[in-house]
C-alpha cells in the first residue's frame, strides 16, 4: 500500500496540525473553558449579591431564562436535549423599591478592553427600549474577575462618539466602577428612581 504525504493530514487523510499548530489549538481551547467558567463565576456572583437586595427589600431582580425548545423527549433521567429558539435578551431584569425598572447584560471578559459587539442586536435593541420607557439600562462588565463596572447604556450604546472606538478601555472604565464589599457587589447603589430624575 502507498503512502502520499499531504501537508497537514496523516496517513488516514485526517487533519494532523503541526506541533506549534496543536499546541495553539490547546491553549485557545483551555483559554475558552476558563473564560466560559469565569463567566459563569460573575453570573453567580450578580445572581448572589441580587438575593442580598432581595433579603434586603431593597430590588427583586432574576436572571432572565434563556428561551429553548425541546428536540427530544425526556429520558429516564430526566434529561433532554433541547436548541436556544433565539438570541438571548439581556441576562437580568427586575424591580427596585419604589418602582423603577432594571435592565442589565453581564459581561465578562480578560482582555483590558470590553468590545461593543459583545451585545446581539437583540439585546441592544431590549436595552434601547427598557432605557426609553425609563428602566434602569445598563451593562455590567467585569475584566479578570478583579474590576467590576455598571456603564449605562447611553454610554454604552455611545461609546464610538464619545472615546473614539468602538470599546472601552479599562482607564475609560475607571468612572463606572462598583464596590465589591464582604462577597456582595454593589451593583444597584446609586440608581435613583425615575420621579427623581425627572426636573420639576
Amino acid at each position: 500500500m502507498s503512502w502520499e504525504y499531504i501537508p497537514g493530514r496523516n496517513g488516514q487523510g485526517y487533519p494532523d496540525p503541526t506541533a506549534a499548530a496543536a499546541i495553539r489549538n490547546t491553549i485557545r481551547s483551555q483559554r475558552g473553558k476558563q473564560s466560559r467558567r469565569e463567566g459563569e463565576y460573575f453570573e453567580n456572583l450578580i445572581s448572589s449579591s441580587l438575593a442580598w437586595y432581595k433579603h434586603k427589600g431593597l430590588a427583586f431582580v432574576e436572571k432572565t431564562p434563556e428561551p429553548m425548545r425541546p428536540l427530544r423527549a425526556p429520558n429516564r433521567q430526566g434529561q433532554f436535549l433541547a436548541c436556544y429558539t433565539k438570541a438571548g435578551q439581556p441576562d437580568f431584569k427586575g424591580t427596585l423599591i419604589g418602582g423603577r425598572a432594571v435592565v442589565f447584560e453581564a459581561k465578562h471578559t480578560n482582555k483590558e478592553q470590553i468590545d461593543f459587539e459583545r451585545l446581539t442586536r437583540e439585546q441592544q435593541d431590549s436595552l434601547e427600549e427598557h432605557d426609553r420607557l425609563g428602566a434602569a439600562a445598563f451593562v455590567m462588565v467585569n475584566i479578570g474577575l478583579d474590576h467590576f463596572f455598571r456603564v449605562p447604556w447611553k454610554v454604552w450604546k455611545n461609546m464610538k462618539q464619545l472615546y473614539g472606538h468602538k470599546h472601552m478601555k479599562l482607564c475609560e472604565l475607571e468612572p463606572y466602577r462598583i464596590q465589591y464589599q464582604n462577597g456582595i457587589l454593589k451593583l444597584l447603589e446609586g440608581i435613583t428612581l425615575e420621579a427623581e430624575r425627572k426636573e420639576p
